[in-house]
């Protein structure tokens, strides 16, 4: 696994205090013969619209 940047576990309580459920930490897609990684996968039900929402989050931090 790669490493975390500084953002991500700030990023992660923010998206747990907003109601997001983190599903994958990290997230790995597998598209025919390729393998994607995204920081965070996360997932939403929002009452209203009565569907769910996903969503897959990338955290980079930059050091100036």
């Amino acid at each position: 696994m790669s490493r975390r940047d500084n953002l991500h576990f700030s990023l992660r309580r923010t998206l747990e205090k907003d109601g997001w459920t983190i599903t994958d930490d990290p997230l790995v897609l597998v598209l025919e013969h390729t393998l994607l990684k995204a920081d965070l996968g996360a997932e939403k039900f929002f009452n209203a619209e009565k569907e769910w929402h996903k969503i897959a989050v990338e955290i980079k931090d930059i050091d100036w």
